[in-house]
């Protein structure tokens, strides 16, 4: 019986509460009983089926590979969430080892004992991640961290001695670097507490020296060196200026770093750092390449470094010889490459995760020696043909001040106008890149145009292009949403009269602004966990993001900044939206909270207008859960298809 009372316990603490919320008429969708909504339309049929395949689709991320290279350890779906599955060969039968309704965000093997995994996850998209010790053996899990604050990086040092990762607990608004050993991994200390954010990068090969990073902004970082002993730091990147920090490594002797940064140019480059010598001027590494840096991998013996560029979005694999300083290019498909790893004991190895704009994400080996890379998971497609689907095509188009604008453009096959969906992304700091989308393949095969824009404000092009929308620099940015609709306008395959807008987060804000702003010129829009007050957002958001928020928006207790705010919120302008209004949220949001969603949501039928709400109670920014996501995008393209059609 205490069992049961346990488990009972358990799972009514896992329960999602009801969702106080200020919307009338919200029910629960029939058999979703996690899904509230109101206004929201029927599905047709036809549109479910045509659907299933594509909502079946699955990936695998690559996230830790043996010494010896004999075992990948994944995330992928097989029920409702993304799990942790070991592949013990290419093509091998993925092994499920963690098991649940929440999704497993990250994982890496215990060195030289992959029975042990350490692993992130959190409760209904709260993004409180706890860090987890799982025995393969046993199958018994442990968990680390305090259960309550919220916990992101996770390393583990090559030697096997510790771990590190980053925490909220001393006070829930900044984050410190947390050491463990591995032997009393429950037993962490605090290698220095400051005000801000600090991460946890890399170990050095003896586990004694711990590269740490200070996050202020995607545009402004911080490299120290710390000894995991005494908890001493130094500095490796200038205290004066800023600059971005990405990827920073130990090389194999741990005389040196490899770090990422634009300190010194409009890129991100690779420069190599002697720690020997504090004075020594750093050296890049790739001052020919004019793209992002972003990936990288250092060989455990030294002799191989790997790296991938964001070229226009696409992925370049380069190999690095650390001698000669020579670049090496390898051969890849358009797609986007993720988690750079070599096996400690094969160096003349490297696995990746591959994702591509007619597939789902998988994992691919790369030997030296061999001319073709090995597969090492086939992710299901539904049984589609991939060359069925529609691969994007990348154009370009101007801006009144003299911009050009980059974008993704997905086209349905066959003659005439066809409508359009203008797809914001997110961030405001993100890019689209060439990934497989099953919304906007359905779009597409529903004959509806896809456009996917990387505005001013993107990453990939630089950090002047990255800091043209900071603070109140994004009202003139907002133009570039009618320099948009201006190009279509001039296409005579879209058909500028009738147009749709999607988004999440910082896209979701984007749908509003041109909903706002643009009025006459869009049918319909749909909002998924988006801003509808700058000033409001940046009040309500979680404590430790409000600084990290206010580098990018500028400051609302600012008077000046905040009358620029205000001006430019969605909300302010609410009688002049036209456009049909889905409104798309999660109740645990810790980024842009339930309330952003529901004022608009409140002015718009206070106006007598329509719209269309969706409240997901165990959910937070963006749907994880299969059941929801599903939902999610026919009721999305179901909208879409409405209000676009002729």
């Amino acid at each position: 019986m205490k069992i049961l009372s346990l488990a009972l316990a358990l799972l009514a603490a896992q329960a999602p509460a009801p969702a106080p919320t200020r919307i009338p008429g919200m029910a629960a969708v029939a058999g979703r009983p996690n899904l509230l909504q109101t206004g929201v339309g029927n599905v047709p049929d036809a549109l479910w089926q045509r659907a299933e395949q594509l909502l079946e689709a699955r990936s695998a991320r690559l996230l830790d590979v043996t010494a010896g290279g004999e075992a990948v350890l994944i995330t992928t779906r097989f029920a409702q969430t993304m799990q942790l599955h070991v592949v013990d060969r290419a093509m091998g039968a993925r092994t499920q080892i963690t098991f649940g309704r929440e999704p497993v965000t990250s994982g890496i093997f215990q060195p030289g004992d992959p029975t042990i995994v350490y692993f992130r996850r959190d409760i209904g998209g709260s993004e409180n991640w706890q860090i987890y010790r799982l025995d393969r053996r046993s199958g018994q899990t442990q968990l680390l961290t305090d259960g309550k604050s919220r916990h992101e990086a996770l390393i583990v040092s090559p030697d096997g001695r510790r771990l590190a990762y980053d925490g909220t607990g001393r006070n829930g608004k900044d984050t410190d670097v947390y050491v463990a050993e591995v032997a009393r991994p429950a037993e962490a200390r605090r290698v220095f507490e400051a005000e801000g954010t600090w991460q946890p990068v890399d170990f050095s090969r003896d586990g004694s020296q711990l590269l740490v990073r200070r996050y202020r902004s995607i545009a402004d970082s911080d490299l120290f060196l710390v000894d995991v002993a005494t908890g001493t730091r130094r500095a490796l990147t200038p205290s004066t200026g800023k600059g971005s920090v990405g990827a920073a490594r130990f090389s194999a002797d741990g005389k040196s770093v490899y770090l990422v940064t634009d300190r010194e140019g409009d890129f991100d480059e690779l420069y190599v750092l002697d720690l020997a010598d504090p004075a020594a001027t750093p050296r890049s590494l790739t001052r020919t390449v004019r793209w992002d840096v972003e990936g990288l991998a250092v060989a455990r013996d030294g002799s191989r470094v790997a790296l991938t560029v964001n070229a226009d979005g696409g992925s370049r694999l380069y190999f690095l010889e650390p001698k000669s300083g020579k670049l090496t290019p390898a051969e890849l498909p358009l797609g986007v490459v993720s988690g750079l790893r070599f096996p400690a004991a094969k160096p003349a190895s490297i696995f990746l995760g591959l994702g591509m704009p007619r597939g789902p994400g998988d994992v691919w080996q790369l030997s030296t020696g061999r001319k073709e890379p090995v597969r090492w998971t086939w992710s299901e497609l539904g049984g589609m043909d991939p060359t069925t689907l529609a691969e994007p095509s990348l154009v370009r188009f101007p801006t009144k001040d003299g911009m050009s604008i980059p974008a993704w453009l997905y086209q349905p096959k066959g003659p005439g106008r066809h409508p359009v969906v203008i797809a914001w992304h997110g961030g405001p700091e993100a890019q689209e890149r060439p990934t497989f989308q099953p919304l906007a393949q359905l779009l597409v095969q529903g004959g509806i145009a896809v456009l996917i824009p990387n505005v001013r404000g993107s990453s990939g092009y630089g950090k002047a292009y990255l800091a043209m929308d900071d603070g109140v620099k994004r009202e003139q940015a907002l133009g570039d949403i009618g320099a948009t609709l201006d190009w279509i306008a001039t296409r005579p395959d879209l058909d500028a009269t009738r147009v749709g807008v999607y988004g999440g987060s910082y896209g979701g804000y984007m749908v509003l602004a041109t909903a706002a702003f643009y009025p006459s010129r869009i049918r319909s829009a749909v909002d998924v966990v988006g801003i509808s007050s700058i000033p409001t957002f940046l009040e309500s958001t979680a404590p430790y993001r409000r600084d990290l928020r206010r580098a990018e928006y500028g400051d609302e207790r600012d008077p000046a900044v905040r009358a620029v705010q205000e001006r430019i919120s969605p909300l302010n302008k609410v009688g002049d939206i036209t456009a049909a209004l889905y409104v798309i949220q999660g109740k645990n949001d810790p980024r842009v909270p339930q309330s952003e969603a529901e004022q608009i949501v409140a002015a718009v039928q206070a106006k007598g207008k329509e719209s269309w709400y969706l409240l997901a109670l165990d959910e937070g920014h963006g749907f994880q859960k299969k059941e929801n996501r599903d939902y999610l995008i026919v009721t999305v393209v179901a909208f879409l298809e409405r209000t676009l059609a002729p």
